[in-house]
């Protein structure tokens, strides 16, 4: 019962253990013996030209949300790319060396990230929040723009779509969520949110634990993005091993050892005189608060999906994820669908390469660019 528990969280805000045979456990072949894995974190710079902070005004006129976005490229079609729950813009960073490097001249990718002020984190509101970002990046006549949601962003970007806050919208990929599997997640989630680490004493530790775990299977993703999702945190805590019983225990010493003794009492005092600032690090969203609004992300999704007018695209990291409306519209040609087998959740993380390529394919099928002069596909 648990394993299958496990499973049903897949779809929504988390990942499943690592499988044998999967991309984590032939990284540890292709390393060799004796040699460690590097954990330490890597900067956003190497993979996004630009950071930009966008403010979005709601409707009331009285809340701001913020907005980060990470650019590259100069020419062709934009793809917005939204991250999962809990994720950031970073998630999507080696993916987008791996699309640029195929297709044609794809420009500006852009990543809606963490919101600041997360007051009202309805579908509707952050919908509406992704249009006005759009039209304060690019004015009232936006260049033709592909949105790409995973996981919870990939719900919004179906809300996005069907709203049309996009008027030049090409088409819309969404990356492994499902009405279905969602919603049957969502009764066990917060059993699920309160199994994982509170805090970590490191980034480089957040790092390890989200590979060991299974959360993100590709350790170079992983040191890219988990600087997105926990944030530092100051602590003060008294030096460990020390107290007043241990500098009591010296004086009762041998006279013989009286010098040590009295630098020992020294360095003691001084300890227990310094509050040392412990680095902690923990999540930087509490996803826990949010639920209220999770029901809302997903109800009637698969429909919404279905009716959406663009081109649309199905990433699946298994195919048992399908609904019964899903499995309905796939038949009738709807829209496309491809599963990308030996992932976890984070499929576009695990996999980039391969994300990359069904996704340029499809673009490509449909005209919105093409491919890079020499690339075989």
């Amino acid at each position: 019962f648990v394993k299958m528990e496990k499973q049903l969280h897949l779809n929504l805000l988390a990942s499943r253990p690592p499988m044998a045979g999967g991309l984590q456990s032939s990284s540890k072949m292709k390393m060799g013996p004796g040699r460690k894995r590097d954990f330490s974190p890597l900067p956003w710079s190497h993979y996004f030209e630009t950071m930009e902070d966008v403010e979005v005004e709601n409707e009331n006129g009285k809340d701001i949300s913020f907005y980060s976005s990470f650019c590259i490229g100069a020419h062709g079609p934009v793809l917005l790319l939204l991250h999962g729950g809990g994720h950031s813009a970073l998630s999507w960073a080696v993916f987008t060396v791996c699309i640029i490097t195929i297709t044609d001249s794809l420009s500006d990718l852009l990543s809606d990230s963490k919101v600041k002020n997360p007051d009202d984190l309805s579908a509707d509101t952050m919908a509406k929040d992704i249009g006005k970002v759009v039209e304060m990046l690019y004015g009232e006549n936006p260049p033709p723009i592909m949105i790409i949601g995973h996981s919870m962003g990939g719900a919004i970007a179906v809300h996005t779509a069907v709203a049309n806050h996009i008027p030049s919208l090409l088409g819309l990929c969404v990356i492994d969520v499902v009405e279905g599997t969602a919603m049957d997640a969502l009764n066990s989630m917060q059993n699920f949110l309160r199994s994982r680490p509170k805090t970590f004493k490191s980034l480089e530790n957040a790092i390890e634990w989200s590979v060991k775990s299974g959360q993100i299977r590709n350790t170079e993703s992983a040191r890219v993005s988990m600087g997105g999702q926990v944030k530092k945190c100051e602590e003060s805590t008294s030096r460990p091993g020390v107290s007043n019983s241990i500098g009591e225990g010296i004086i009762e010493e041998e006279e013989e050892e009286e010098v040590e003794e009295e630098s020992n009492k020294k360095r003691m005092k001084e300890d227990d005189q310094e509050v040392k600032k412990e680095s902690i690090f923990t999540w930087r969203v509490e996803l826990s608060k949010t639920e209220k609004y999770w029901e809302g992300w997903f109800r009637g999704l698969s429909a919404l999906f279905l009716t959406c007018p663009a081109p649309k695209l199905l990433l699946l990291a298994g195919v048992d994820r399908l609904d019964k409306d899903l499995t309905i519209g796939q038949m009738q040609g709807k829209f496309q669908m491809q599963v990308l087998p030996q992932c976890g959740h984070a499929v576009h993380e695990d996999a980039p390469e391969k994300v990359a390529d069904a996704l340029a394919t499809f673009m490509v099928r449909h005209k919105f660019t093409e491919f890079k002069e020499g690339y075989l596909w």
